[in-house]
């Protein structure tokens, strides 16, 4: 008997949650690596100025090339999110490891196109690409198109993410300050203020979906836009408390 009640009472560990990105509507479902590749992708052309077809063809080419993952391998000497050679030009391997450099080389060649913005997709990246399947990129089309959409909207809560976060370590401050780096390059200045949070006043849904999507990566515990409110616990959800026009990320203490 007294063994059953000290069982009874002992905590169970918690089940940890599954590390996977959702897009609203759909059900489709990437990893939180892909879906940070991904993100990348369309902030770099977002940066850049280019329409949302430049989004859907890289990542149909990423989706293809290394089902957007950051390989660091391939065929010969081939890296990265678009397998990208060091020996036919494209940077060295560190480059091409690069997510940001990387989607940066491609939008590179892809604009220098003729008619990429209405050509055929598959023409057009292999055109880039110069791959061994000119024919592949084609079937990605579609999941390439829903994604972009989510990654660009304006709309709130397209993307959702769950992951377990890790343990915390180190000061939660100097970890903020290595994440602005990262959401610096990608995502808008941010401003960064004490206990782990950093806010970005020129961001907007597509930079809380980013945000979300990297969530993992940063070690991100909320992120906060406009009246919504995400947790990697329970994704997103209204909230009427959340105030102001910035973009808010708040770090695992």
């Amino acid at each position: 008997m007294l063994a059953a009640l000290a069982w009874d009472t002992e905590k169970a560990a918690p089940t940890p949650i599954a590390g996977r990105c959702t897009v609203a509507g759909s059900d489709l479902t990437l990893t939180t690596a892909q879906a940070a590749n991904a993100a990348t992708i369309a902030a770099v052309a977002r940066a850049r100025g280019l329409p949302s077809r430049a989004t859907v063809i890289a990542l149909a080419t990423a989706q293809q090339e290394s089902r957007l993952r950051n390989l660091d391998h391939g065929d010969r000497d081939s890296l990265g999110l678009f397998q990208q050679r060091p020996s036919q030009g494209w940077g060295s391997g560190v480059q091409v490891q690069d997510p940001v450099y990387a989607a940066g080389k491609f939008f590179d060649g892809l604009v220098r196109i003729p008619g990429w913005e209405s050509g055929r997709l598959t023409e057009v990246a292999q055109s880039v690409q110069r791959s061994g399947f000119p024919e592949a990129y084609q079937q990605w089309e579609p999941m390439a198109t829903q994604l972009a959409a989510t990654l660009l909207s304006d709309s709130p809560a397209q993307l959702s993410c769950t992951y377990s976060p890790a343990h915390a370590s180190g000061p939660v401050d100097d970890r903020a300050a290595a994440v602005a780096d990262v959401v610096r390059r990608e995502a808008g200045p941010p401003t960064v203020l004490p206990d782990g949070v950093l806010s970005v006043a020129s961001a907007g849904w597509p930079e809380a979906s980013w945000a979300v999507a990297h969530a993992e990566r940063l070690q991100l515990v909320e992120v906060a836009l406009a009246g919504w409110r995400w947790t990697p616990e329970a994704g997103w959800a209204a909230d009427t408390g959340v105030e102001g026009a910035a973009l808010t990320l708040r770090l695992a203490g």
